[in-house]
């Protein structure tokens, strides 16, 4: 059985151990049986980057679907539960929220924050005709120093961080190096397509690089999908704060825009997804995660939005309206269902039995996959009559992308409701395909400029 060289964890395992035989005489070996699950779970939480107290506390809550005792232990000590977040027992502070990395997250949100400021040295600002500069770099601004802080905080080496330095340097490059001329589609896609390849560099380094064991792939879905809740929570205070921001400079008669549009707003929404990710590392499981509770939510609604929407348009006769804004919303609302679909099996039990909500499931990729080959079928057409264009062959490629995916989920949703396969399979498939997109996005950024002339 292993034992921990950290004494904390020692402690509070003999305080679960005295529980648990306190409230029920249980015989040794049950005890030491429910020990050992106990310590298997703390050594692969220790493992994955928690500190000592909050691998314990998840450990019990994980636990207690084996044991009714663990369980009604995680739920007396649950306002420690929370209190230990921030703050252990005995008054000291968790290892993540040590001051080493409030030191390092608090410096990687301001070098982010000044990031975005230093183009304006060199005379390209945001306000003088150089937007699309900073949308085109925007997730170089950030997601290298989000990267360097998982590279410290998984403890990886140099030569890794080395590795992972290189696709934001070709990212980068093809970024500023292409000539766009105004109103360029292929520039518009990078701006689009930049973000998706580069955030799988971000994943190795989150999973410290072990990207096809450990369940590490599963992890980096939860992970994104509560930074985007966290960081639209901070967006929503943001703009609460930019409201009082110009309240209280236009009663002393100044106008804030200044310092709102040029300062608060860049700099703040950069900061913010560093900040973003510490509160969701820093919750790290201990509480429910909110992506999934959100899926049970949307899945319906999405699914009925389908529905309505296929039936309209049979009704109706009226055709897909083939222009650039109706194709990104088509493709987001797609990547949305996929969405769905990840978190749902995310926070799903694979041994366990198919449900309703299973079935609605099923139904929800069905639709979308109606929707996608009838927005397929209208680009094919638009192709067909007017050509080629950037903008088409990249709806082509993502609505074909994505009814793979569609296509594949649905036939193994269904052999899983009709007890021809298991959970397991579908889990897999999901998790194999996400780097699909990122190559598909890389390819956009380096190869559609060229090919179709930078227009």
């Amino acid at each position: 059985m292993t034992t921990f060289t950290d004494r904390s964890i020692e402690e509070q395992i003999a305080q679960w151990r005295a529980y648990v035989r306190r409230r029920q005489a249980l015989s040794g070996p049950d005890v030491e049986e429910l020990e050992g699950h106990l310590r298997d779970q703390l050594v692969v939480l220790t493992e994955a980057g928690l500190a000592g107290d909050e691998a314990f506390l998840v450990a019990v809550k994980r636990l207690g679907s084996l044991d009714a005792l663990s369980r009604e232990f995680a739920c007396a000590h649950s306002e420690r539960l929370w209190k230990q977040l921030v703050i252990t027992g005995d008054g000291e502070k968790s290892v993540n929220s040590a001051p080493a990395e409030m030191l390092v997250v608090l410096s990687l949100a301001i070098a982010a924050a000044l990031a975005i400021k230093v183009p304006a040295l060199f005379g390209l600002r945001i306000d003088r005709g150089s937007e699309l500069f900073y949308f085109r770099n925007a997730s170089l601004f950030v997601l290298p120093l989000l990267t360097i802080y998982f590279v410290w905080k998984r403890g990886l080496s140099v030569a890794s961080g080395l590795w992972l330095a290189l696709p934001f340097a070709a990212g980068a490059i093809f970024a500023n190096l292409f000539p766009f001329p105004k109103g360029s589609s292929t520039e518009v896609l990078t701006v689009l397509h930049l973000p998706i390849a580069l955030w799988l560099a971000v994943g190795f380094a989150y999973v410290r690089g072990r990207w096809f064991v450990d369940g590490g792939r599963m992890n980096f879905v939860r992970f994104s999908g509560e930074l985007a809740i966290y960081y639209v929570l901070i967006a929503l205070g943001g703009g609460v704060f930019t409201g009082f921001t110009f309240m209280m400079f236009k009663a002393i008669e100044m106008n804030a825009e200044w310092f709102v549009g040029g300062w608060l707003i860049p700099c703040g929404a950069a900061g913010a997804v560093i900040v973003g990710s510490w509160l969701v590392e820093a919750k790290q499981s201990v509480i429910e995660n909110m992506a999934p509770v959100l899926t049970r939510l949307f899945t319906p609604l999405f699914t009925v939005l389908l529905l309505v929407f296929l039936a309209t348009m049979a009704w109706t006769g009226s055709p897909i309206n083939v222009k650039r804004e109706v194709l990104i919303g088509f493709d987001l609302l797609l990547a949305a269902v996929v969405g769905l679909v990840l978190y749902a099996a995310s926070a799903r039990d694979p041994q366990a039995p198919p449900d309703f909500f299973d079935g609605l499931q099923l139904l929800l990729v069905v639709s979308a996959l109606v929707v996608d080959g009838v927005a397929l079928a209208a680009i094919a057409t638009r192709i067909s009559e007017f050509g080629f264009t950037p903008n088409r062959v990249a709806a082509l490629g993502e609505n074909l992308i994505l009814l793979v995916n569609l296509a594949w989920s649905a036939r193994l949703y269904a052999f899983f409701l009709w007890h021809r396969s298991s959970y397991a399979v579908l889990d897999r498939w999901q998790i194999n395909y996400l780097p699909v997109y990122s190559v598909w996005a890389a390819l956009v950024v380096v190869i559609f400029p060229p090919v179709f002339g930078y227009r």
